[in-house]
């Protein structure tokens, strides 16, 4: 996502391309030849003093262009600067022009005053409100990056820590089951090495597939079905015509850990936990399920990670993608992630 600054709006507001030229020059050579056989002298006279005025002021914005700065929040006050002193000129001195060659003579009908505010008028519809759009445009694509560029940093950040609370609590559950259950010790090391190895590649990443955030998922809930013992099981189904499908990384995991957390941890007795996704008029459909402790209060979508997923989303995708925190009709609460499909099944 990038953002014109003054001096690349300048040249899209005043520099024509060939065929604009070209045009433009056939109009203004019909007018003058259509000018001259009706002998309306003085509204060709008129229309030079709108011609002028509106030159003068691209001139002025073309010889201040090289001085502006390429920043978009720099450059735009000497931008404006130099535009309304170049319709400021323009319109004096077509307006003199105009009255030296007889102009007053030709349109009686018209004052010094009238015909330079028209003058001036014209060129602010021209040049000033296109400019103005321009400029407009340009801070809002530039606050729209700097707000993308945050959600990255801030993405990035989140995978470069590997969720380390996860990672503090699997090596402590290690150490403890190395002394009293060696088997699962061993079980849990070696999903804790396939998560890494699932989840590292990514680190940088830009984005993931729908296939490796359901592997790094399923390790996930091994390791905390480890924890839990009996409290816990989990059933996660990736349709493997889906599995190459475009996703951005750890967003899954949100959603799997928002379970896990509000689901598994309150609830005394067992839960069972459900990824699935499926794929609809190019729509994909993302669902973490689980019959824990449901919804209550503040976690009904309020939490940081969730906050933050919706945050995500309306950077990545706009309307296109949306999220919904659910009581389905058998009581699960479900988490649904409606993401435009972008891969194609294989």
């Amino acid at each position: 996502m990038t953002s014109l600054g003054p001096a690349a709006s300048v040249m899209r507001l005043v520099w024509p391309s060939r065929r604009q030229a070209w045009l433009s020059f056939v109009l203004l050579a019909a007018l003058l030849a259509g000018g001259a056989r009706m002998q309306s002298f003085g509204w060709l006279a008129l229309f030079g003093v709108l011609a002028l005025t509106v030159a003068s002021g691209a001139g002025a914005l073309l010889a201040v262009r090289p001085l502006l700065p390429a920043a978009v929040s720099a450059g735009w006050t000497r931008t404006w600067v130099a535009l309304l002193a170049g319709l400021l000129a323009g319109g004096f001195l077509s307006t003199w022009g105009y009255i030296e060659v007889g102009g007053q003579q030709l349109l009686r009908h018209l004052s010094v005053a009238e015909v330079f505010i028209a003058a001036l008028g014209f060129g602010v519809l021209l040049l000033a409100m296109p400019l103005a759009y321009a400029q407009r445009q340009s801070q809002a694509l530039h606050l729209a990056s700097l707000e993308h560029a945050a959600l990255s940093a801030e993405l990035r950040s989140l995978q470069a820590q590997v969720e380390p609370h996860f990672l503090y609590n699997t090596l402590a559950n290690t150490r403890y089951l190395a002394r009293h259950a060696p088997d699962k010790a061993v079980q849990m090391l070696d999903h804790l090495i396939a998560y890494l190895h699932t989840a590292l590649p990514d680190l940088r990443a830009p984005a993931s597939t729908l296939g490796r955030e359901f592997e790094l998922a399923e390790h996930y809930l091994a390791l905390i079905a480890i924890r839990f013992g009996d409290r816990l099981n989990y059933q996660v189904e990736c349709p493997p015509l889906l599995a190459q499908a475009s996703l951005p990384p750890l967003m899954l995991m949100t959603l799997v850990e928002n379970a896990v957390q509000h689901g598994v941890e309150p609830k005394p007795g067992a839960v069972h936990v459900r990824v699935s996704a499926s794929l609809s008029a190019q729509t994909l459909t993302i669902i973490v399920s689980d019959d824990g402790a449901g919804l209550q209060g503040t976690v009904f979508g309020t939490g940081v990670g969730l906050r933050n997923l919706r945050e995500r989303l309306a950077m990545l995708y706009g309307e296109q993608a949306r999220f919904e925190l659910r009581v389905a009709a058998d009581g699960r609460t479900e988490s649904v992630l409606n993401l435009p499909y972008a891969g194609e099944a294989q």
